[in-house]
């Protein structure tokens, strides 16, 4: 069983720690317990209660209300609103009860449900990218077990996985050829797997190595499978001045290449010694580079 501060839950539910001192003493809707020291500490339930809580509160109940509830009518307003609206920050915070509770069969529902109100496209980067974050959140405070990221991170995969193979392959020929990859050392591939779905979806053909790829065998596909475009993505295994350095062994090596970096530590400023070198600021504007780059080809 996982143990917040405070803090840990201000940052997890967007509730301020005073309100929430006052919601414990007024309502008790969270029930800490004290430390040998006599410091606060809450646990996965309270978190979860309080998850739920916020979503309630930020849909216009009450918190006075909200007290009255028993779990079993939280959870049950609850479903009544992830299903009847696609509200990011209630589908985020149902996402990560889910979580918690390794609750595949929620996660299914919530995901699926999702994809019918707002789109596949929209699922993944308005809700399951600050979904994703708030995880990192969790493990910046120390409080997640490993098991939990796994499970939902690999449930994530696992759709875009699907969503990719259910794309029809392109035949026109001369199209547009990309190689995604990660660098060694560089394991989280749910950024990669999306552009991947987004790239192979407007019709141009992708590469897809994965992670940790060695740099001389992406040397050695691209001599295989000579590629107009690379697209890699840095999250948190290499110090900044060896991702600069990568940056820089990419450029030289592969000067014909146009290379995209996906990264949120590292600035346009960084790539400006390196001309065939973009950061991707967001996805809108890569898809819309990508459409762009189809409609040349068709004319």
């Amino acid at each position: 069983m996982a143990i917040y501060s405070i803090k840990d839950l201000e940052k997890l539910s967007g509730i301020q720690a005073h309100t929430i001192r006052i919601w414990e003493k007024r309502y008790q809707l969270v029930r800490p317990k004290r430390t040998n020291t006599n410091i606060r500490v809450y646990t996965d339930e309270d978190l979860k209660r309080l998850l739920n809580v916020a979503i309630l509160n930020n849909n216009g109940l009450k918190i006075s209300k909200i007290a009255r509830l028993s779990d079993n009518e939280v959870r049950n307003k609850i479903l009544n609103l992830t299903e009847d609206t696609a509200k990011a920050e209630n589908q985020i915070d149902a996402l990560v009860v889910s979580m918690i509770e390794l609750n595949e069969l929620k996660f299914e529902k919530l995901l699926s449900r999702l994809v019918l109100q707002i789109g596949f496209e929209d699922a993944i980067t308005k809700v399951i990218y600050p979904f994703l974050n708030k995880i990192g959140v969790l493990w910046q405070t120390g409080n997640i077990n490993p098991a939990q990221e796994h499970f939902i991170t690999n449930l994530i995969r696992q759709k875009l996985f699907v969503a990719i193979d259910s794309v029809l392959i392109d035949e026109t020929p001369d199209k547009k050829r990309f190689i995604l990859f990660l660098p060694e050392g560089e394991l989280h591939d749910i950024g990669l797997l999306y552009y991947t779905y987004l790239i192979k979806k407007i019709g141009h053909h992708v590469i897809y190595l994965g992670q940790s790829v060695p740099f001389p065998d992406l040397i050695e596909v691209n001599k295989v499978q000579p590629s107009q475009y690379l697209l890699t993505a840095f999250t948190t295994s290499m110090q900044y001045e060896h991702v600069l350095d990568y940056i820089k062994s990419l450029s030289e090596t592969f000067p014909t290449q146009q290379i995209f970096i996906l990264s949120n530590h590292l600035n346009v400023s960084d790539f400006k010694k390196f001309p065939n070198v973009s950061k991707i600021e967001n996805h809108e504007a890569f898809k819309e580079y990508l459409l762009n780059l189809r409609k040349n080809m068709e004319n």
